[in-house]
Formats: structure tokens, C-alpha cells, sequence
């Protein structure tokens, strides 16, 4: 089962990267207003039951994958390559 782990930075830390992203597009032309970096997890999991998969995936991120003090996360559950659950 594949779950894919989206991390990003809380509302109100400050994204370097995000900024320069956005500077170097307008610097192109783009009509870009602002710029917000995550990170995309996509995992495949030996698991059966998406429940399963859902917990997993929280422990992933809260030992590893995630700073609980900067970043915050969304959780979704493919089944087929499709989006099943999103959490």
C-alpha cells in the first residue's frame, strides 16, 4: 500500500527557500505572489489495511520525517495509485 507524506512548515516560520524560489521566478516574469516549500514523501508500505498503513505513517513522521516544532503534515492513502484517504 503506498501513502504519501506531505511535510511543510507551520504557518509563520520563515521559508528561505521559498523565498529565493519566489524571487528567482519573478525574476522570470512570472506573476508569482509567494512561493511555500514542502517535502513529498511517497512510501510503499507491506501492509494490507489502510488503517494500518495511517499509523505507520504518523509514527513515520513524528520519529523521523516531521520537527513537530516547525512542520505539520498531511497524510494521504493511495490504493490502486489512486487517493483513497487523505488525512
Amino acid at each position: 500500500m503506498i501513502v504519501r507524506i506531505e511535510v511543510r512548515l507551520k504557518k509563520g516560520y520563515f521559508d528561505p527557500e521559498g523565498e529565493v524560489t519566489a524571487r528567482a521566478l519573478k525574476d522570470l516574469t512570472f506573476p508569482v505572489n509567494n512561493v511555500k516549500v514542502s517535502k513529498l514523501y511517497t512510501i510503499d508500505l507491506r501492509v494490507e489495511k489502510k488503517e494500518e498503513a495511517i499509523k505507520i505513517a504518523e509514527e513515520m513522521c513524528k520519529k523521523l520525517l516531521a520537527n513537530p516544532t516547525k512542520d505539520e503534515y498531511s497524510i494521504e492513502v493511495l490504493l490502486n495509485g489512486e487517493i483513497n484517504e487523505k488525512i
